[in-house]
């Protein structure tokens, strides 16, 4: 187990506290990775390191996909949004060219939780887009945090890296926490006719690199009379 007792990633800050656990094979439908766990000491979450056993094959900075943990995209396949088809491409990208992807917990609905994304899809469906939801909700429209993360990737020695998003936020934030990021890799996945709107809502509202200039995936059991629902983190 490994404890953060790092430096500060910048003059005049303490390093986030995060403990690591053994690291294990971790076989998968994606392929073959290695897994760490993390606690993130000052909030108790739980975050998992998923990582390609071999160095980058290009010789370029690590790739890293920052995932927010979604249980309807990852776990139930929702096509309201598309963070399950991000999370699958990540790990392909990863498998083939080396890097981690660092599972996020505790980040559901951009950090508002479960219950609250719940209520946020109600508001959506009575015609809110994911902003407007949030905010009728007293809600913040992202409320992560991305400290730990940034201790996290310090300790796996991973200073300089290919973020995989499509969220310039992230690298920003990633910076501020002493983390450089190189390249921006988008992680663009086809579109389809439930999650259009939220994925036009993120291009719009919160800054999003997407291009969103191709015919959407067939909607799966919806009319075409039906609009497309609308929120998630990415």
């Amino acid at each position: 187990m490994t404890t953060s007792e790092a430096h500060p990633a910048t003059p005049g800050q303490r390093p986030h506290p995060v403990s690591g656990g053994p690291i294990v094979q971790l076989p998968t439908a994606h392929g073959d990775f290695v897994a760490q766990a993390w606690t993130d000491l000052a909030t108790g979450a739980e975050h998992l390191a998923v990582s390609s056993p071999l160095p980058a094959t290009d010789g370029q900075a690590p790739l890293v996909r920052l995932h927010s943990e979604c249980l309807t995209g990852d776990v139930f396949g929702s096509y309201r949004c598309d963070c399950g088809e991000q999370l699958a491409y990540a790990l392909e990208m990863i498998h083939e060219y080396g890097g981690t992807l660092l599972y996020l917990r505790g980040q559901e609905g951009r950090g508002i939780g479960l219950a609250n994304k719940i209520k946020a899809y109600a508001l959506q469906e009575a015609g809110f887009d994911t902003v407007e939801a949030n905010e009728q909700l007293g809600l913040p429209v992202d409320a992560r945090c991305y400290k730990a993360a940034a201790q996290i990737l310090a300790e796996m020695g991973l200073h300089e890296i290919r973020l995989l998003s499509n969220n310039p936020d992230k690298q920003d934030r990633l910076a501020q926490a002493g983390v450089r990021v190189v390249e921006m890799v988008p992680t663009e996945v086809p579109s389809r006719e439930q999650n259009i709107r939220y994925l036009q809502t993120k291009k719009d509202r919160m800054d999003h690199r997407l291009v969103l200039d191709m015919e959407p995936a067939p909607a799966a059991g919806l009319g075409s009379g039906q609009v497309g629902f609308d929120h998630e983190q990415g």
